[in-house]
């Protein structure tokens, strides 16, 4: 029971009541009375008191000391092996001969409300071509518009500004040195996307990078036949992550994050395209400015410079 702890007649309370009834050294009634409670009350305070103490006035468990209706240690070790061999509720509750509520609430008890795990997970895998230009990963982060200030800055959600759609950010990232290119685009199909990957293209052959193979999700624009004949024609092979798996690309899914960190809502940008001019000098200093963890503290283009 979680009562104040200055409560009339919390433990603080009981100890002032234990203290009139021994100071009158008379019957409990009159003390009862002046604390508005039963002359057995008084007494049950006072013995407690005579035999622990001032600890002896704390609230006590209404926990039994036994409960005859508990299912036995054999029963519970039966529902245990039996989850742990990954069995469900159901099953356990049909052999047992248990209801499903009692299987249930002894899992939960327990600690088997969940099923364990097949395996633990594997670790984690980590690549890098050391070619530049040998794999760039390519993917698409969508932002919304507006024309003011919104609730991430001023914090008042009755404050809204106009539903102006969405903008897509599509981001290409080299994987052996973290060179990273970017552009804010009013769509994500088919069209945009070849668009960005020929002017990504060209930004990276400036930079002294041929692309070779090019990773993206598996997004309908990136399989079209617009964009596969992109590629074949720059002789770039395409290669597709798992289903689910977006680890697989987890270079462009970082560099997305550090834009959302460190460029989209770094500010507070007065409207959207205030925030997609400042793309520009960000991407500068991402490039030539900003160390990376992942580069020994190097910046890409350094980077770049040492792999050449």
């Amino acid at each position: 029971m979680n009562i104040h702890k200055n409560a009339r007649l919390a433990p603080a309370g009981r100890a002032v009541l234990v203290a009139a009834a021994g100071a009158e050294g008379a019957p409990y009634r009159q003390t009862a009375a002046d604390f508005r409670v039963s002359r057995a009350t008084v007494r049950k305070w006072v013995g407690r008191y005579a035999a622990g103490g001032l600890a002896a006035l704390a609230d006590r468990s209404s926990r039994p000391r036994r409960c005859a209706r508990q299912h036995p240690r054999r029963v519970r070790r039966q529902v245990v092996r039996a989850r742990q061999r990954r069995c469900s509720s159901v099953r356990i509750a049909r052999d047992l001969g248990l209801p499903l509520s009692t299987v249930v609430q002894l899992q939960r008890r327990l600690g088997y409300r969940r099923l364990p795990p097949v395996q633990p997970p594997g670790p984690v895998v980590r690549y890098e071509w050391r070619r530049p230009g040998a794999l760039v990963h390519v993917d698409v982060k969508k932002l919304a518009a507006f024309d003011a200030v919104g609730h991430r800055i001023h914090g008042d959600r009755t404050r809204r500004g106009r539903a102006l759609g969405w903008t897509y950010v599509h981001v290409a990232i080299d994987d052996a040195t973290r060179l990273a290119y970017a552009e804010v685009l009013p769509s994500e199909r088919r069209e945009a996307v070849q668009a960005f990957l020929a002017r990504a293209w060209r930004w990276y052959r400036r930079h002294g990078i041929r692309i070779r193979r090019l990773m993206t999700d598996n997004a309908k624009a990136y399989t079209s036949h617009l964009v596969q004949a992109f590629l074949q024609q720059v002789c770039c092979r395409h290669l597709r992550t798992r289903p689910y798996r977006p680890q697989t690309n987890g270079k462009a899914e970082r560099f997305i994050r550090t834009l959302l960190q460190e460029w989209a809502y770094r500010r507070a940008y007065a409207t959207s395209a205030h925030r997609t001019a400042a793309l520009g000098p960000y991407l500068a200093y991402y490039n030539t400015k900003r160390p990376h963890g992942g580069l020994a503290m190097l910046t890409p283009a350094q980077r770049l410079r040492d792999r050449r």
